[in-house]
């Protein structure tokens, strides 16, 4: 950008982040400016860390000028005089003596149309700011099919899981019977009603019927936050963590070897999902 002997250069630079942080960099010049530009990254972008550099190349904006204070040099010269006059002094007053003077050489820098140049930053951010959301857009299309082929896998193993959970809970309730039988070394029977509540009672507490409803809640949530137009990154983390509590939960309670295989791969493809949704607006 250039505006007379001046060029400018800005550039905005965008990493992940889980709130908005903006930081800008440029000439003392140009800090009246910070808080409106500021707001312009706000109007479009709602999370990650953005930084801002503006430097300025050539002459015009940054050009200085030197000054001499004639009134303050004459009263200089007028002292001096008296100096050497009072006191008798001899010698004469050198250009040298003159440089040592404070303030009778001003260096000034020349006045500049703020309003001229608000205008061209500000719309040279603008710009900036168009080409850096179109960036993100193609990137967030790419997240987009990466997270939902993710979700893909974890759904056929949570309906793996669920096939599974019938056959593991009546095995469960068999060893429960068994280790009770070795216990009491008899057989139990249908009016040893309090033992079989008991048995019972203990296979509900294996049960993930409830955990992988929620999963699939969670999945379901997921797919239809990611169509809205609006800013969706912090829905997203809270959905991941929800999908990583009931994981972790039905890994707790299943004792069944390939359950807690597929644990394993759920816990692996929502760490995945959890670190793409930091890139996410």
């Amino acid at each position: 950008m250039e505006l007379g002997e001046a060029r400018l250069s800005l550039e905005v630079r965008s990493v992940n982040h889980r709130f908005l942080d903006i930081s800008t960099k440029m000439p003392r010049t140009f800090l009246f400016l910070e808080d409106k530009m500021k707001k312009v990254i706000q109007q479009s972008i709602h999370r990650g860390k953005i930084d801002i550099f503006l430097s300025i190349e050539g002459e015009g904006l940054g050009k200085r000028e030197l000054k001499l204070d004639w009134d303050l040099a004459d009263q200089y010269f007028s002292r001096l005089k008296e100096l050497k006059s009072h006191y008798a002094l001899t010698g004469d007053v050198t250009v040298d003596m003159v440089t040592k003077l404070d303030d009778v050489f001003l260096v000034q820098e020349q006045e500049h149309n703020e309003k001229q140049w608000e205008q061209h930053v500000l719309s040279t951010l603008e710009a900036a700011v168009l080409k850096l959301m179109e960036m993100r857009q193609r990137e967030g299309d790419a997240l987009k099919r990466d997270m939902l082929n993710r979700l893909s896998n974890i759904q056929q193993i949570v309906e793996g899981i669920g096939e599974r959970r019938e056959g593991v809970i009546e095995a469960y309730r068999d060893r429960i019977k068994q280790r009770i039988k070795e216990y009491i070394q008899e057989e139990l029977h249908v009016e040893d009603s309090r033992i079989l509540q008991e048995v019972a009672l203990l296979a509900e507490k294996g049960d993930i019927t409830e955990e992988i409803t929620r999963l699939f809640s969670h999945i379901e949530q997921f797919v239809d936050t990611l169509e809205k137009p609006n800013a969706i990154g912090r829905r997203l983390d809270f959905i991941v963590q929800e999908m990583h509590r009931e994981v972790n939960t039905i890994g707790s309670k299943s004792n069944d070897a390939k359950i807690s295989e597929w644990v394993v791969l759920l816990k692996s493809e929502i760490e995945k999902i959890k670190e793409q949704v930091q890139n996410v607006e």
